[in-house]
């Protein structure tokens, strides 16, 4: 599309949206959403125009009176999960999902290692785990190292180490695409060669119905992580039309509330682990249902509704622009 025929189609819904305020916050949002795919458009195909420039600076507008005493907005708690965090994960899904395809292909990368060289599993997961386990298996119980510690004990350790590795795989986009990517690419490698591992053994069933009771939410939260500080990353090296110092504000404090969201998905996993995958003889049909609804909760929550709520709010913006 020429910028001539992208600006009379937009221009009457942008000058609105700069005359006229917004009736609630539903609509401001609703107005900001659909400027922020305006200026996407315009950034990509008309990168150095005046109307990426004004377009820019209107979402800026809107964006400082979208957040401004947010902190003091009753059911803001509620709020932030319910719209904030959906919106920012479709803001961004690009970085999430190169986060999530590049630590699949790491995964594909540890079964492989894993196949072809048996000694492989010692390198990524440790004598003493890869000794403790055969050990346990000898004995016919393979998953005894998750009844090792008191459950209270377990489930603040694991926890509170999820949210530094979270933490992390953040901070670490900092050193764009390298200290993240290193971070997505070790998990990914150990989660390959450790599902290899279970399998030349013959028992990858009962060590996925039991790993994975935990570990549905607790690898997505990682992964996820690993996509806020790509978006991090992102933010330093593809700037556009901000400044690269007011891209990098923008992006880290995007990346930083999508690990704050992760929390209670970190406790949750946590607890899980701690108190519910030791018990290993539990009937098939809850650890099935276990994993099933934690793996829905994050289709659900972090890839089909934010883009729901996304296309209803573009479409709200546009209704109310039209009328």
């Amino acid at each position: 599309m020429r910028e001539v025929v992208f600006l009379r189609q937009n221009q009457a819904k942008w000058q609105h949206y700069e005359s006229v305020p917004a009736t609630g916050p539903d609509e401001l949002a609703a107005r900001f959403v659909e400027l922020t795919d305006d200026l996407s458009y315009a950034r990509t195909f008309y990168p150095d125009s005046s109307t990426t420039a004004y377009l820019n600076a209107l979402t800026g507008k809107l964006h400082q009176a979208l957040y401004k005493n947010k902190s003091m907005e009753p059911g803001r708690f509620a709020s932030f999960w319910r719209r904030e965090l959906p919106l920012l994960v479709a803001r961004h899904h690009r970085p999430l999902l190169l986060a999530l395809v590049f630590f699949l292909l790491s995964t594909a990368i540890g079964v492989l290692s894993a196949a072809f060289d048996e000694s492989f599993v010692r390198v990524v997961l440790g004598d003493a785990y890869v000794n403790q386990t055969l050990e346990n298996i000898e004995r016919g119980d393979p998953m005894a190292v998750y009844k090792g510690q008191d459950e209270s004990v377990m489930f603040l350790y694991i926890t509170l180490n999820n949210i530094k590795v979270s933490l992390l795989a953040f901070a670490s986009g900092l050193l764009p695409g390298l200290g993240t990517g290193t971070i997505l690419f070790r998990n990914g490698l150990m989660l390959g060669a450790f599902q290899t591992f279970f399998y030349q053994k013959g028992l990858l069933l009962p060590s996925v119905l039991t790993i994975w009771i935990h570990g549905t939410l607790e690898i997505s939260a990682i992964v996820l992580a690993g996509g806020a500080g790509l978006v991090m990353s992102r933010g330093i090296l593809f700037p556009d039309t901000y400044s690269r110092r007011e891209s990098f504000r923008r992006a880290a404090r995007d990346g930083m509330q999508l690990v704050l969201g992760l929390v209670p998905i970190f406790i949750t996993a946590g607890f899980l682990e701690g108190f519910v995958t030791r018990h290993t003889g539990m009937p098939l049909a809850l650890s099935l249902l276990i994993i099933g609804s934690s793996a829905g909760f994050i289709l659900w929550y972090f890839i089909l509704y934010p883009f729901q709520l996304h296309r209803r709010l573009s479409t709200d913006s546009v209704a109310s622009a039209a009328s």
